[in-house]
């Protein structure tokens, strides 16, 4: 009997996940690699790999948070330069980040959004990366960096936003400083005008328990770089996928791609923070979002929840990239099983 291209595809495929290899497009896993924890007088480095910064202000402010914890500020050497819309020439963007890397009197990362950072992947020196380990926080537009850099060289990463908020500065402080195992949970406030919980509320997908790596950030970076040696391998990890200004139509189309490309397939888990300002279009029957994950996510049989305070929102936890971790999405959490840093 001949075997058409699409079953021998397919068969291949099988046969890979059979032997433990990792799918099409993604790196096999790197040994797992820890920066060293933060102490009061470490030293930030601030790069920005991606969008142009026109005012002082924000810097200003940043800065300030990071010293409210007892860090030392360095601003990279290109983090005002402007070459169209991003902060200077990919070499020029990409060459702080080598050099805080590089620099042994930098302890912690943290890089800026925008639009940018995947075009840096190519142009980073992932030995000096892998023989200087170190702490490198951001999210949104970083997710590609955060991942990219986990792929090649097992080094645990932080996705999560600058410290300029008690909820924020605590969940950095607990993971990056004090190496705990923590338990992220969202806060169960109920507004005194309200008789219920209505604001960081979560809602289960697919109930249960699941342990895996934690894999993800933000969907469009993700899928941005998919195809390419910058994915890690996703078998058996937590997935974990937050969004912004994306119609749901879009959503549904990124979570087709990674269910193509084999990754929703292999997940242990999943979890989804918040997709902001992410509604239907204007067109006639559009899915609502609830709607899309429960196509896409709900049908794969593995613990899943959304509502996590992971994403573009004013308070979002620090979530290791790369860590073991235990999610329990009746309960909406995500328990660390291992230290981000040693």
């Amino acid at each position: 009997m001949t075997m058409t291209r699409r079953a021998f595809v397919g068969s291949v495929g099988m046969a890979a996940c059979a032997a433990g290899l990792p799918l099409a497009g993604q790196s096999a896993a790197s040994p797992l690699v820890k920066p060293p924890r933060l102490r009061p007088g470490d030293t930030v480095g601030l790069v920005n790999p991606a969008t142009a910064a026109f005012e002082t202000e924000p810097i200003e402010i940043l800065t300030e948070a990071f010293e409210a914890l007892g860090l030392r500020v360095k601003l990279g050497r290109h983090y005002y330069a402007r070459h169209g819309y991003f902060a200077g020439r990919d070499a020029e963007r990409a060459s702080d980040l080598n050099a805080c890397f590089r620099d042994p009197s930098v302890q912690l990362i943290y890089a800026r959004g925008g639009w940018g950072s995947t075009r840096l992947l190519p142009l980073l020196d992932y030995d000096a990366i892998r023989a200087n380990p170190k702490i490198l926080l951001g999210y949104s537009d970083v997710t590609g960096i955060l991942l990219g850099i986990h792929a090649q060289t097992g080094l645990v990463t932080l996705h999560g936003p600058a410290p300029d908020d008690h909820f924020a500065a605590e969940y950095l402080r607990r993971v990056a400083f004090d190496g705990e195992l923590v338990t992220m949970k969202n806060p169960s406030t109920i507004d005194p005008e309200m008789t219920v919980q209505t604001e960081d509320r979560t809602q289960t997908i697919t109930p249960g328990r699941a342990r895996g790596r934690m894999l993800g950030g933000n969907l469009t970076l993700l899928t941005a770089v998919m195809g390419s040696d910058y994915v890690p391998d996703f078998r058996d990890s937590i997935l974990f996928l937050e969004d912004v200004d994306e119609q749901v139509y879009r959503i549904d189309r990124m979570l087709t791609e990674l269910k193509l490309a084999g990754i929703l397939d292999t997940i242990a888990g999943f979890a989804f923070g918040r997709c902001t300002n992410c509604e239907p279009g204007s067109g006639f029957g559009s899915l609502t979002l609830e709607q899309v994950l429960a196509e896409h996510i709900g049908t794969l049989g593995v613990p899943a929840w959304r509502g996590s305070m992971i994403g573009h929102i004013d308070r979002q936890f620090t979530v290791p990239i790369g860590c073991e971790v235990e999610i329990d999405a009746d309960a909406g959490t995500i328990r660390m099983l291992e230290s981000a840093v040693v």
